[in-house]
């Protein structure tokens, strides 16, 4: 008689069921840097929430996260333009032309909020585009051209204002609503920061548009034989950058109360480029995303927010934060393989 085997039940627990696969498609999903990120975040959370009771109380955490909107737009941007190759030094002069002409223009108008956001958005478009023409037909390195644009927008925003806050738009209900409102709990800036968020990672990651930036970026001369045409690409990256970071100028005259020239808007170029670097965005070009992105601002926000509570000098947090970009930029260098400068093969 023939004995025929019958196929040995699966037994729960063997290698075939294990959950190793899958956490290991998880991770590679997440990416390992946004792994390392949410690590980081976890160990700033909990070093602050023993040091400090209130740290994470809901009040706080909507205070870090109100705080870390503005510095969360510029550095969306800025992501999308070191993917192509770029870089905007002048973000935070952007932010305050934005906020001073918001500000001023509404008082003149009579407080019509919506004519004094157009002005500033409109505003926003036309210096980001500037920087991009002269990048472009100037055929001036991006850090150079934007280098010259954060002095000379700082400049112009305190020429504009006498160097002194200007307007008050506390009594009108939309900056109030702006500035402090909420909607299903959350800051109504949160939701603004979320929005943006979600329109451009489905730009750069299912468009035609967001493949032709990671070419751009990735290889400059490959994507000029594709076809893809890299001028106007440029030019339109930046005067995007231009309108959220008008958008930003905006939330900052609703968050303070008026136009702010310099207060509010100083250094967060540099937050926006550690944030876009931290998150993983290739200096050089070609890569990047914005969920890497936005848990380096939340990374950024808790850290600074923590400090602050348990007083330590402001001083200290512009070390952090250098080291910070230090630091991710010498990971990038590492997984790149390049070799050190200076140093033998």
């Amino acid at each position: 008689m023939t004995l025929t085997s019958s196929p040995s039940p699966s037994v729960k627990g063997s290698p075939g069921d294990s959950p190793a696969p899958r956490r290991s498609k998880l991770l590679a999903g997440l990416g390992g840097q946004n792994v390392s990120l949410i690590g980081a975040l976890a160990l700033v959370l909990i070093l602050f929430g023993v040091l400090n009771d209130n740290y994470l109380s809901l009040s706080n955490m909507q205070v870090i996260a109100e705080a870390a909107t503005i510095t969360g737009l510029l550095a969306i941007v800025q992501t999308v333009v070191i993917i192509c190759g770029g870089l905007d030094i002048s973000v935070g002069s952007q932010v305050g032309v934005a906020s001073v002409v918001s500000a001023m223009v509404f008082t003149s108008a009579g407080s019509n909020a919506f004519l004094g956001m157009a002005a500033a958005v409109g505003v926003g478009v036309l210096i980001g585009a500037l920087n991009g023409l002269v990048i472009v037909y100037g055929r001036v390195n991006p850090t150079i051209a934007t280098l010259a644009g954060l002095a000379a927008y700082k400049g112009l925003a305190q020429l504009l204002s006498d160097g002194r806050a200007q307007g008050y738009v506390l009594n009108n209900d939309f900056f109030i609503f702006l500035g402090r409102g909420k909607i299903a709990g959350l800051p109504v800036m949160v939701w603004i920061l979320i929005v943006v968020a979600v329109i451009v990672h489905l730009l750069l990651k299912y468009t035609d548009i967001g493949r032709n930036l990671y070419a751009i970026g990735g290889n400059d001369p490959a994507a000029r034989l594709a076809g893809i045409n890299i001028n106007k690409y440029l030019i339109c990256v930046y005067a995007l950058i231009g309108v959220v970071a008008a958008i930003a100028g905006i939330l900052l005259t609703a968050r303070t109360g008026s136009g702010q020239p310099v207060s509010g808007s100083e250094g967060l170029e540099l937050k926006a480029i550690t944030a876009a670097a931290l998150g993983g965005a290739a200096l050089k070009g070609g890569k990047g995303g914005i969920g890497g992105t936005l848990l380096a601002v939340a990374l950024l926000g808790c850290l600074e927010n923590g400090l602050t509570v348990q007083g330590i000098n402001t001083f200290w947090q512009n070390v952090a934060q250098g080291a910070l970009l230090v630091i991710a930029v010498v990971i990038q260098q590492r997984r790149s393989g390049e070799r050190a400068v200076g140093l033998p093969h």
